[in-house]
């Protein structure tokens, strides 16, 4: 199915990639995620008061600048569930993210949940096809997924893994 008929958004388990959603970005317009086809993607859920805030923002800059011109694309969720740790309206996460932001580059989207009954699909899709320890559940902030170029999540990884960490893997997305 097609991601203009937003099958993904209706339920996520008919999806087939992360190219069947849809999502509203930071300043309120709605954003196919077919966009995204053929580059490799990490989607993060972010807080700007959050202990991993600083690390996070800093190595995911550092990542984009490298390898933004071979197809790397970052993908900011902010999200409030994980003791309110982002409790800023759309326009204080735009200034908060500015400062870190490098170029500019990073694609941030309105606040989403990412757990429960009202997380977004997208969410509910990434936590299905890429499973945590013990629970599929976010467990905090800065929970980052690598998806390669065909709009398939293929690593997750935990708010205390390093976006430097996951280099070798968007290396070897990008070279696929």
């Amino acid at each position: 199915m097609a991601a203009a008929e937003g099958i993904g958004n209706a339920d996520y388990k008919l999806a087939t990639s992360i190219y069947d959603f849809r999502v509203t970005d930071i300043d309120g317009n709605q954003v196919s995620l077919e966009k995204y086809r053929n580059h490799v993607c990490i989607i993060v859920n972010v807080a700007s008061k959050c202990g991993y805030t600083h690390v996070n923002y800093t190595q995911l800059v550092d990542l984009q600048e490298r390898f933004e011109s071979k197809g790397l694309k970052i993908l900011a969720f902010p999200c409030n569930q994980f003791m309110s740790q982002e409790p800023g309206t759309s326009e204080e996460i735009k200034c908060f993210i500015s400062g870190y932001k490098g170029n500019g580059k990073f694609d941030v989207f309105s606040k989403v949940n990412v757990n429960g009954e009202d997380a977004h699909p997208l969410w509910k899709y990434l936590k299905e096809k890429q499973g945590g320890l013990l629970i599929d559940a976010i467990k905090w902030n800065f929970t980052k997924f690598v998806i390669n170029k065909q709009g398939q999540p293929v690593e997750r990884c935990a708010a205390n893994v390093n976006p430097f960490d996951m280099e070798k893997s968007i290396v070897k997305c990008l070279n696929e």
